[in-house]
């Protein structure tokens, strides 16, 4: 306990010696979380977005103006039942829309309850029976009046998984060359110190204390720094994204039929990352500095 204790103590002192680098550190270290969570959060929604309406490739969805009658819906539904390649087709008003996404979403249905209005509009749904002709269909579905949009998911979803593919390409290219220059600036910042303590590590090794007691404070010191950069990134991420959602929801919903990741559920997972790869980054910038400079 006396080991742990003074190991310990030596890390807070060693990070308050070097005040100006360990916040450098900090500072890098909390950048790359927050650029890496942008990414996260984009390939999140995305992918979330896609894995919803794969069920859907076999419809074409017609999103109507608020103004537009049942009436003028049925004449809708009347015309595309007569088309070719057409299986059915049937009114959808928001309201069962709604109760949709909150089956989807199962034990998470209640989050959608916190929205002030509906954003959902009413829609004509048509079920395809032959997916070859269904860009004819979606084509001709959008030459109605009334209309606000036409979906056909297949086409969506075919765009939103080359952007997934991107969104992960990029995410781990960024994310190894942010991580390494924070290891970088983290093992700088551990040199110091040791620059710092070069006189008293030799006494400490010639009484003989051991590898690990000498290692101990600065491995401890660079996990320090690796854990307040992740509660640092989690909280700013947590206020960004909790803002984007306030602002965003609606439109997403408008643009993809499916409401936004909840904030919950994503910063609950960003916690054990953003620690995991502070740590991690952390602790291989201490290794890496002690193993040079303390002939490990």
């Amino acid at each position: 306990m006396k080991t742990l204790s003074y190991t310990i103590k030596q890390a807070f002192i060693q990070f308050g010696r070097n005040r100006s680098m360990s916040i450098i550190s900090i500072f890098a270290i909390t950048c790359m979380l927050l650029i890496l969570s942008l990414f996260f959060i984009l390939f999140i929604n995305v992918n979330s977005a896609a894995e919803t309406i794969k069920g859907d490739y076999d419809s074409i969805e017609i999103f109507l103006l608020d103004e537009t009658t049942q009436d003028q819906a049925n004449v809708m539904i009347d015309d595309m039942k007569q088309q070719d390649g057409v299986a059915d087709a049937f009114y959808k008003s928001k309201d069962e829309a709604m109760a949709e996404f909150k089956a989807r979403w199962g034990d998470n249905g209640y989050l959608l309850d916190s929205l002030k209005d509906n954003p959902l509009p009413n829609s004509v749904v048509i079920k395809i029976d032959d997916l070859e002709k269904a860009d004819a269909l979606a084509e001709h579905a959008a030459t109605y009046e009334g209309i606000e949009d036409v979906k056909y998911y297949k086409s969506t979803v075919d765009k939103l998984l080359r952007a997934t593919d991107f969104i992960k390409i990029a995410s781990m290219v960024i994310m190894l060359f942010l991580i390494i220059v924070s290891i970088i600036v983290v093992s700088n910042t551990i040199k110091l110190t040791v620059f710092n303590r070069a006189e008293e590590i030799s006494i400490m090794k010639y009484v003989g204390a051991t590898n690990w007691f000498i290692r101990g404070p600065f491995l401890v010191e660079g996990i320090l720094i690796g854990v307040i950069s992740a509660a640092i990134a989690l909280i700013i991420t947590y206020l960004v994204y909790n803002q984007l959602v306030d602002i965003m929801a609606d439109q997403v919903y408008k643009m993809l039929s499916m409401p936004m990741v909840p904030v919950g559920f994503l910063i609950y997972n960003f916690a054990w990352i953003f620690l995991a790869l502070g740590v991690s980054i952390g602790s291989c910038g201490s290794i890496i500095s002690m193993r040079k400079f303390l002939d490990a």
